[in-house]
Formats: C-alpha cells, sequence, structure tokens
C-alpha cells in the first residue's frame, strides 16, 4: 500500500511539472486596445484652474500641484508680446506597456512584433515576493485630447502624434544595471539603508495624503526605488506594483536623459517656453491602470493595494498596462 501510495506521488508530481512546463511554453501576450471613452478615468483630468482659481474642482481626494497667482500672463506669439490667461489640467499624455514577455505591446491589443534583437523572457526567478523581478517597458507619447479634439479651441495641448518613445528592448541599458550606472553614476549615493529608508516617507505622504514628497526624487514611494533606471525592480511585491515601479522608472529615466520637460510651473514667466526637467518632479504625475483593467488615478509613489486584487493572474495574466496624467499649465492665447 505504501508503494502504491509512493507510485501515485510520483505520476502526480511529474504530472504537475509537465502541466506547468506547458504552461510556460504556452505563456503568450495579453491585452487590449485602451477604449478612451470607457477606459480612461476622466475625473483624472480635473481640477481646472485659471491662475489659482478652480474652475472645476476635483472631488477624488487628489492633490493639484501649485498654479501661478496671477490669471493673466504675457507671452511672444510670432515675435509680439501677446496677453494670455493661465490656464492649468491634468492631461492624459503617456501609455506605458510592463511585460515580462519581449515585445509584447500590451496597450496595442497584445500585439507581438519582434525588431530583430533577441530577447530572452524576463519576469522574476522564483515565486516568492522580495525577489529581484525584470520587465520590458514601452513608453508611448499618447495625446489622445487632441486626437478627440476635445478642448483644442481654448486649452493649449503639446502638438505631437502617437509615438512609441521609448522601447526597452532595443535599449542596451534596458536590464543592464552596470550599464545603466555609468549613464546615471549618482545611483550610488542612493544606494544605501538611510537614503532607501527615506522611502517610507514618500510612500506614507503618497498613499495617505495623495501627494509625493518631490524632495526624495530618488524614492518612488510605495513602489521602491527609482534606481536603477532600467527594467529591474530590485523588492518585487507582486505584479502590479512591481510593473508599476517600472513605469516610473521609465519616466524619471526619459527625464534625466533630457527627454521630457517640466509642464507646469507656479513661475508664470516658464510658462511661455518649454523648460527641460533632469529630475523629474513626483508631484506632477498621476497613474491608471488600463489593462488587464481600468483603475481610479492615484499619485506617483502611491500604494497600489487599492486596485490591484485579481489584476495579476499567473503565466496567463502577467501583462499590464498604465496610463500616465500629468499637469498641465500653460498660458492660453
Amino acid at each position: 500500500m505504501k508503494k502504491l501510495s509512493y507510485r501515485l506521488y510520483f505520476i502526480f508530481s511529474l504530472a504537475c511539472l509537465c502541466l506547468v512546463n506547458n504552461l510556460a511554453y504556452a505563456k503568450k501576450c495579453t491585452g487590449q486596445f485602451v477604449n478612451p471613452i470607457n477606459d480612461i478615468n476622466w475625473e483624472c483630468l480635473f481640477p481646472i484652474t485659471v491662475g489659482s482659481q478652480e474652475l472645476v474642482s476635483n472631488k477624488t481626494g487628489l492633490k493639484d500641484t501649485r498654479n501661478p497667482d496671477l490669471p493673466v500672463c504675457v507671452c511672444p506669439k510670432g515675435g509680439i508680446p501677446l496677453p494670455g490667461i493661465v490656464g492649468g489640467f491634468w492631461e492624459p499624455a503617456r501609455l506605458v506597456d510592463i511585460s515580462p514577455e519581449p515585445y509584447c505591446f500590451v496597450n496595442l491589443g497584445g500585439l507581438e512584433m519582434d525588431m530583430g534583437f533577441e530577447r530572452s523572457q524576463a519576469g522574476r526567478p522564483k515565486a516568492a515576493s522580495s525577489q529581484i523581478s525584470t520587465w520590458y517597458v514601452h513608453y508611448y507619447m499618447y495625446p489622445i485630447l487632441a486626437i478627440l479634439e476635445l478642448f483644442t479651441d481654448f486649452i493649449c495641448l503639446q502638438e505631437t502624434n502617437f509615438d512609441p518613445l521609448w522601447i526597452s528592448e532595443i535599449d542596451p541599458t534596458g536590464s543592464d544595471d552596470e550599464l545603466t550606472m555609468i549613464l546615471h553614476p549618482e545611483a550610488f549615493i542612493f544606494n544605501n539603508l538611510l537614503a532607501q529608508a527615506a522611502c517610507s516617507a514618500d510612500c506614507v505622504a503618497a498613499t495617505s495624503n495623495n501627494q509625493p514628497l518631490d524632495s526624495l526624487f530618488w524614492c518612488a514611494g510605495c513602489q521602491g526605488s527609482m534606481y536603477p533606471m532600467n527594467g529591474n525592480v530590485n523588492a518585487h511585491i507582486g505584479g502590479v506594483q512591481a510593473s508599476l515601479n517600472a513605469a516610473e522608472k521609465m519616466t524619471f529615466k526619459l527625464h534625466r536623459q533630457s527627454m521630457a520637460y517640466e509642464t507646469s510651473s507656479s513661475d508664470i514667466k516658464k510658462l511661455c517656453t518649454k523648460q527641460l526637467a533632469l529630475v523629474m518632479k513626483k508631484s506632477h504625475y498621476r497613474y491608471q491602470m488600463v489593462n488587464p483593467d481600468t483603475s481610479k488615478c492615484a499619485p506617483f509613489g502611491k500604494s497600489t493595494s487599492f486596485f490591484e486584487s485579481k489584476k495579476e493572474t499567473p503565466i496567463i495574466g502577467e501583462d499590464f498596462g498604465f496610463l500616465l496624467w500629468r499637469k498641465r499649465g500653460c498660458c492660453i492665447l
């Protein structure tokens, strides 16, 4: 009887191993196109301001950034100074794919497109949490307000088209910590327990007060650290948390590489021209999950615990998509 039990146990274990093996090989890219009507949480657009006064307030508890006190601005247009109105709102501006599967374009309907650079399966090495995980990141320009022709008559928007701005599979530093350190050597300063312990304050501020601490720029709040600026997440707790950390780090990486601008300022003089921002201001960004399901908006660094339930399924549901909102302030001429 005991020998029969051992045999049954062996057969059952072998069957489970084969099943897991087949599922691993059967893993495919998943995702869906973002529906601007049903998938975008348009409450994130608010508040809309003129100067420091709110025209339309935000009822979700999200904090606005500081706006210029004066409602009137003067900016050159065609070499001629023209008066305008200081306006502010939150703009859905970027889409981000996050997947352990190379060349998985989650927000493009789960499209798989090989670009000629061979990349292996990423993800986390073990099933346990608190492990290092690796993700592939695609970062798109997503001017949905201009595409839908919303506010084009009275609010200044970025004149651009839908465009994949960054694809980590063709980036040599996409998952290589040593190469990343060459580009961002300041990471050594924050690679210590004291600097990382300070990130707990950022987590508390972003979660309880909806206001991340810009002074702790190396912190990603409850998601961990902004360094290294690649697809490696050093404190993997769950797929939603880790994938959001990868999205935040990619946003910071583009700022650090002079590819992103400060789009809002309390200084009225900075509203007339583009200002490069080598250090990202976390308070100027909000995130919203759009794949596999939609969620409410939250500031960078806020805990994902309020929406992450049932968002991750092993093997068949490990791909994620986020919509990034950013504060937009401008002089409306």
